[in-house]
């Protein structure tokens, strides 16, 4: 069964655990299935790639590794700040994520089966 993250693409965040505590970074991708999140300039990794073609050579890449997402909280847009996630659903049936610690809006999607 997949987890319910907190966060999503494109949202800042900051980690709050681990050998990169204290850096932030925008969220590139979520795996809903192991619970993880890639953020950008977060646990760089390197990885020996082999030769694909002539124009891709060989060689050691560095990208982004995956960390936990209880390791990230979302960055209050008001404050800047690490922030808990709350849902709020409007009269006009949109449901909207906002930040615990200021009470901003982050964002609002759609009604369900739009």
């Amino acid at each position: 069964m997949a987890n319910k993250i907190h966060v999503k693409n494109g949202d800042n965040v900051i980690v709050i655990s681990g050998k990169d505590k204290g850096a932030t970074g925008k969220v590139i991708a979520v795996d809903n299935k192991k619970g993880r999140v890639y953020v950008e300039g977060v646990n760089i990794v390197k990885k020996h790639q082999k030769a694909r073609t002539q124009n891709a050579p060989a060689g050691i890449v560095e990208r982004e590794g995956s960390i936990d997402a209880s390791n990230v909280m979302l960055v209050d847009p008001k404050t800047g700040k690490p922030t808990r996630v709350g849902y709020r659903v409007n009269e006009d049936g949109t449901k909207s994520r906002i930040a615990k610690r200021s009470g901003e809006v982050i964002d609002t999607s759609s009604k369900k089966g739009e």
